[in-house]
């Protein structure tokens, strides 16, 4: 005879540690005994879709709603589960039908601004967060929810406040430490929102993004590189100009800086993450890819000088444009390093390699005008990494 009360408690904390394949046991073991039991389908929904079985979590949570329409707990579960499950939509009406039933229940404000969180819709998040802090005005979560909500609504300062409250509230909340960096690096103080980061990481160091954010967060407390991404943003220039080369050549000369601006900015960059990932402090940071690929980046535009100068003291134009395919390869590489689809980055890298074999080619031939055109496409990888994200976009994490 299974203790009903004992098991779903069980459960409930096996959840909360992560160890759902645990939790589903003793729920099966509950409704083996009792089939309709509203609270073990409700769980077992929400145990299921953490394994990753969407179609059997859902075919469960609409168990529970069907066997208690007009009790709020199955239809909050049930948002969590299709919130879990990638559908908006269907999340947003279950939170709903849940308020409808307990309105005074905050955490589902909070999971109804997490949804509106996915939708982007930052005035709906904010919404939500409010009504949450009405009920419960020292809640962490729903306070860093607020703050993310206000720092895209480009209320920086209110943002900033907000999210230092949350922090206040809960000192060990990942979400307080993440809206406080994120509130900090919208504001332009990227040494607040490092530490914001570190924090987050010690927390929780499987949280994504995390360590990109931070950084991101230390590279710009270089001034240099600070002014160089200003610029970089500013000057991006668009796929459309392509189309007014015909008629206005000075064109091309708009493009030949934006160009050479985002070859020095990812120089630059190179330089920063290899300086950091040679510090003791932010050493760990650094360790796999980033620092291997700042390391080839910083010694490409030294070979391809050392290439170029050889081919303008032999008087060999092949091995010169050599030299500057090699400089110029700093941008396809950093391009694809940053590219968070992996497919998308495999592309880039192959096409870094491509633009690398037609150097070599060059040095060896002689060849100058198909290693000077390599030189072109190499500087203008910029746009055509733009075109490979849009088609290969990485998969959202909620």
């Amino acid at each position: 005879m299974v203790n009903t009360t004992d098991a779903l408690s069980r459960a409930r904390l096996l959840l909360q540690l992560g160890r759902p394949a645990d939790a589903e046991r003793e729920l099966r073991a509950i409704l083996t005994e009792e089939p309709q039991h509203v609270g073990a389908h409700a769980l077992l929904g929400l145990a299921l879709v953490q394994q990753g079985r969407t179609d059997e979590a859902l075919e469960e949570s609409r168990e529970a709603v069907r066997l208690a329409p007009d009790y709020w707990v199955p239809h909050y579960l049930s948002g969590q589960v299709h919130q879990r499950a990638g559908l908006t939509e269907e999340a947003a009406r279950a939170t709903t039908a849940c308020l409808a039933l307990a309105p005074e229940h905050a955490p589902a404000w909070d999971l109804l601004a997490r949804v509106h969180l996915t939708r982007k819709d930052w005035p709906q998040v904010a919404a939500a967060a409010r009504r949450g802090l009405e009920l419960e005005p020292q809640n962490a979560e729903l306070t860093g929810l607020l703050s993310m909500a206000l720092t895209m609504l480009d209320r920086h300062e209110e943002a900033r406040s907000v999210a230092a409250q949350a922090v206040g509230n809960d000192p060990e909340s990942t979400l307080a430490h993440w809206a406080r960096g994120i509130a900090a690096l919208a504001g332009g103080d990227p040494g607040t929102a490092a530490g914001a980061f570190r924090e987050v990481l010690r927390l929780d160091p499987t949280v994504e993004g995390a360590r990109d954010y931070l950084v991101h967060a230390l590279k710009l407390r270089n001034p240099v590189h600070r002014m160089l991404s200003r610029w970089r943003q500013r000057f991006v220039g668009g796929w459309r100009l392509l189309f007014l080369l015909p008629a206005l050549p000075p064109v091309i000369a708009v493009f030949a800086i934006i160009a050479l601006l985002h070859w020095v900015g990812w120089l630059v960059e190179s330089w920063t993450t290899l300086r950091l990932a040679r510090n003791k402090a932010t050493r760990l940071l650094f360790e796999g890819p980033a620092a291997r690929v700042s390391l080839l980046c910083c010694a490409l535009p030294v070979a391809g000088a050392l290439v170029l100068g050889l081919g303008i003291g032999l008087g060999l134009d092949g091995l010169g444009a050599a030299g500057a395919v090699t400089m110029a390869l700093i941008t396809p590489v950093q391009e694809a390093a940053h590219t968070g689809s992996p497919v998308g980055r495999r592309v880039l890298y192959g096409w870094a390699v491509l633009l690398a074999a037609a150097a070599l080619a060059a040095a060896v031939t002689g060849a100058f005008v198909p290693a000077l055109l390599a030189t072109y496409a190499a500087l203008a990888t910029v746009w055509i990494a733009a075109g490979v994200r849009k088609i290969f976009r990485p998969r959202e994490v909620v």
